[in-house]
C-alpha cells in the first residue's frame, strides 16, 4: 500500500491524498509543478521516471489514512 506522503519533497507544498502528485517506484513524492517544471518527470533521488500518484478517497482513505511523515529535501531538487 502506498504511504500517500503529505508533501512535496522539493518545495514542501502540502499534498492531500486526493491532490495531483507524482511518485517514483520508491514513493518519492512531488507536486505537479515541481515534477514537471523542475524535475522533468525524473526523480532526483533514484533517477526513476515520475508517474501520477493514484488518489485514495472515500472509505479507503478512512480505513487506510495517508502518512503524516513529511520528507523535505530541497537540495535534491536542483
Amino acid at each position: 500500500m502506498l504511504e500517500m506522503r503529505p508533501n512535496c519533497e522539493c518545495c514542501n507544498r502540502d499534498l492531500s491524498p486526493a491532490a495531483e502528485a507524482f511518485i517514483c517506484s520508491f514513493e518519492c513524492t512531488y507536486c505537479s509543478d515541481c515534477a514537471n517544471n523542475k524535475l522533468a518527470l525524473c526523480c532526483p533521488n533514484c533517477g526513476d521516471k515520475l508517474v501520477n500518484r493514484p488518489q485514495r478517497t472515500g472509505k479507503n482513505q478512512l480505513d487506510h489514512p495517508a502518512s503524516t511523515t513529511r520528507i523535505f529535501n530541497p537540495e535534491g531538487c536542483s
